[in-house]
């Protein structure tokens, strides 16, 4: 079957993918969350894909399985559940851990296992399984931007699902024997050139499609472990659990030693920041490929971002004690980028001739359970890490809460999905529609912003911060 996406001569990872996020949404081929760009698609037709992998000999032969938690995969992670076999996913983004193990309640019907196999279920129905647990998976799940039917795979630029098989090459959980299945639209199967592979991407024997069961006979070995090299101290103070894991390497004697850390990481690799602008502080908030993506495709990268990004705002108001009164907001100026600065609980303001209004109505996200003593640098953050930057977002951290504003419920709701099993600082944090969005109004909040002629100044709680976190607000 002749691939709808050709590769041109010389093309890097970061134009496949470009590629194929540009297609999917120009045909208008995926679900919820949209757009694609940066995420793993959630396709048409992917509930009718994963139902493949019961097809599968290895499933049934299989005790254990790695579903990734990407959403187009919800449906290998039900297959596996209804099969009463051992379901692991991947912690987000590694944050805690390598797995959670998920366990469904006694008895659980049809419904409950759906949840289960959603991202509810890792956060309210799973375990944490550590290094040292005894795990053999022999069945390993993974979505991706491209494949091609020679087993050669492009994820979406972190490399995490590679990391995650090192990892679990390491503690002994996969060998030569465990089958690795990707399951992908139709029009994601293309010609990848064999150059593009590097030692740490991992490959894939089985491909499933809506329409399609394609074994591949991939000769490309597998990752075997942690490339150590390819890693730096900065990417193991995000990951804690590499930490532990090169110290028991260590301590059995194998070389840990690791790269250097880039002399200037690149700009605006997470954000996508514009030719001309002024670069913001390297080594903060800017995220590199575990394994080592090059200087030039993150460039690339960065440059495609920019067109998928609304203008960046700044919020110019004051919040009262329960976060709710708002201003007006000013648009964030070319020179100058939010990275640097600090945390206070009222903006700046800009001048009349920037100032323009947050969209009358917003969607407002609630966000519970935050662990004291975390800042809201931190939150701003893991908000960033996750994609998940609101218009405006009200901290509230002496009730261990915050409010985040969207620009519409689509918005929000993407922001739900990404939201869903955060945790910092060792807490599970609550995110779900506020009361305002779900029939009730919270106290002193209105999700409809009031004219710029009677807005009111009010001075700012102790514990309130109204922030229109031009840092997560992206240009």
């Amino acid at each position: 079957m002749e691939p709808v996406i050709l590769i041109k001569p010389g093309a890097s990872k970061w134009d496949i993918r470009q590629k194929v996020w540009d297609y999917i949404e120009e045909k208008n081929l995926a679900n919820f969350p949209r757009p694609v760009h940066n995420r793993i698609p959630n396709f048409k037709g992917a509930f009718t894909a994963c139902a493949k992998v019961s097809e599968l000999q290895v499933f049934t032969h299989t005790a254990e399985v790695k579903v990734d938690p990407d959403k187009p995969l919800e449906g290998a992670r039900l297959a596996v559940l209804q099969a009463q076999k051992t379901l692991l996913v991947p912690t987000p983004r590694l944050r805690t851990g390598l797995f959670n193990k998920i366990t469904p309640p006694q008895g659980a019907n049809k419904e409950q296992l759906r949840i289960c196999s959603s991202s509810q279920g890792v956060k309210d129905f799973s375990v944490p399984v550590g290094l040292d647990a005894k795990v053999k998976v022999d069945l390993v799940v993974v979505g991706s931007v491209a494949v091609s039917e020679k087993g050669f795979r492009i994820g979406k630029g972190e490399g995490f699902a590679d990391m995650e098989y090192g990892m679990m090459a390491s503690m002994g959980a996969v060998n030569e024997s465990t089958v690795v299945v990707s399951i992908v639209h139709d029009c994601q199967v293309l010609d990848i050139p064999e150059e593009l592979m590097d030692s740490h991407d991992l490959s894939v024997d089985y491909i499933l499609t809506p329409t399609r069961l394609i074994k591949t006979n991939c000769q490309l070995p597998k990752p075997q472990g942690i490339i150590w090299t390819k890693l730096d101290t900065e990417k193991l103070e995000r990951i804690p659990i590499l930490k532990k894991l090169r110290a028991l390497e260590e301590q059995a004697g194998k070389d840990v030693t690791l790269g250097a850390v880039p002399v200037a990481a690149e700009p605006g690799l997470q954000m996508g920041q514009p030719r001309g602008q002024t670069r913001r502080r390297p080594r903060q908030n800017t995220r590199q490929d575990p394994e080592g993506e090059s200087k030039q495709e993150r460039r690339v990268e960065s440059e495609q971002k920019t067109r998928q990004r609304p203008a960046r705002v700044r919020k110019e108001s004051r919040g009262d004690g329960a976060g709710g009164k708002e201003g007006e907001i000013s648009e964030r100026g070319r020179g100058r980028r939010g990275g640097n600065m600090k945390e206070r609980g009222t903006e700046e303001g800009g001048g009349e001739g920037s100032q323009r209004k947050l969209p009358l109505s917003v969607t407002t996200v609630y966000l519970g359970g935050i662990p004291a003593g975390l800042r809201v640098s931190e939150l701003k953050t893991a908000l960033r890490e996750r994609e998940a930057g609101p218009l405006r977002l009200t901290w509230q951290g002496a009730q261990h809460r915050a409010f985040l504003d969207y620009s519409d419920p689509q918005a929000a709701e993407q922001a739900l999905e990404a939201l869903q099993g955060l945790n910092l600082n060792g807490h599970s944090l609550q995110a779900e529609l506020a009361k305002s969005q779900r029939g009730g109004r919270r106290s002193g909040q209105s999700n409809r912003r009031p004219r710029q002629a009677t807005a009111p100044k009010t001075k700012t709680a102790p514990d309130t911060k109204s922030d229109g976190d031009d840092e997560m607000s992206e240009q």
